[in-house]
């Protein structure tokens, strides 16, 4: 079994409240719902969790508001196992939140992002959490929180030695590619590479030829998550393809959350990067056959149960 890594997670924090109506509400109109549902989400949180459930040593630096869904967001790390200590409180200032109104009939959503705390963290939060990231043997990055807060977490980690992962999602156009090469990995998903490179992606070829333009610019390793399709890995010596695990999907939501997760997991554990893939193609594919996001990425138990019910059905 590969040792139990130490990752840190540099990112958001969110609460999602999903309503779920029997139609849209037009401006100014009030509507009857039938079912609402607050969850924890954010793509830090998710991924922290996914490596937490797997057994590894997390430690999250994020900001939550003084507020009770704060309370909530807090509780849930801890009841993880996840280190807290660099978990700031912003006074006078909301949790990030997610309001999604979901359609249904045709699943159809309309999602409203309120940042909140989020977007206060800083610089100064990754330099307050320098000796603790030292000790990480990888550290996990989205783009739901200041470009700069992400990039002075790069610069900190090559500094230090220290191997990270950008998930450059939300995609932005506007990125630094002179700090983004500085990354250990680079994972987006097929929409992300297409804004990043301004490429197409709709075939098998054209993934790798945009991948490879990101290889071109410096970046030392791209993934791309292809979904049911698997992943791609591009790197100066090529791409090639890591196959999908087919399985009945019934919510695809988180499900890239679980691969960046696990996969930050069995890398920082030991595992070469093409096992730790295909690892990660497996977790993110039972997460996938379970509702919600957080609640659906199974512990290492679940996943183990799930690897020897593979074993059977092959």
């Amino acid at each position: 079994m590969p040792k139990r890594p130490r990752i840190g997670v540099i990112g958001s924090t969110n609460m999602d409240l999903t309503t779920t109506v029997a139609r849209m509400p037009i401006w100014g109109e009030t509507v009857l719902a039938s079912h609402f549902e607050t969850s924890f989400g954010g793509k830090g949180a998710n991924q922290a969790v996914a490596a937490a459930k797997l057994s590894a040593e997390v430690v999250m630096v994020t900001n939550l508001g003084d507020d009770t869904l704060g309370d909530s967001a807090l509780k849930n790390f801890q009841s993880y196992g996840i280190e807290t200590s660099h978990v700031r409180r912003i006074p006078n200032q909301s949790t990030g939140t997610a309001t999604i109104l979901v359609d249904e009939k045709s699943g159809d959503n309309a999602i409203l992002i309120v940042a909140g705390a989020n977007g206060d963290l800083s610089a100064a939060d990754v330099d307050a959490a320098t000796e603790t990231l030292k000790g990480c043997d990888l550290i996990l990055l989205q783009l739901e929180i200041q470009l700069e807060t992400a990039y002075a977490a790069i610069r900190f980690a090559r500094k230090n030695g220290v191997r990270t992962v950008l998930n450059p999602a939300p995609a932005r156009r506007n990125l630094d590619m002179g700090v983004v090469t500085q990354a250990s990995f680079l994972i987006p998903n097929e929409t992300e590479l297409a804004i990043l490179t301004d490429m197409p992606v709709e075939s098998d070829e054209e993934v790798s030829a945009a991948a490879q333009s990101l290889v071109k610019q410096g970046v030392e390793t791209v993934i791309v998550t292809l979904g049911a399709r698997g992943s791609l890995l591009a790197t100066r010596g090529g791409s090639q393809r890591i196959a999908p695990v087919k399985v009945q999907a019934v919510d695809t939501t988180g499900a890239g959350d679980a691969f960046i997760g696990s996969f930050g997991r069995y890398l920082a554990g030991g595992l070469s990067l093409e096992a730790a893939l295909t690892e990660a193609t497996r977790y993110s594919a039972f997460s996938v056959t379970r509702h919600g996001a957080q609640k659906s990425f199974a512990t290492e138990a679940e996943f183990a149960a799930f690897g020897a019910k593979e074993g059977r059905s092959g």
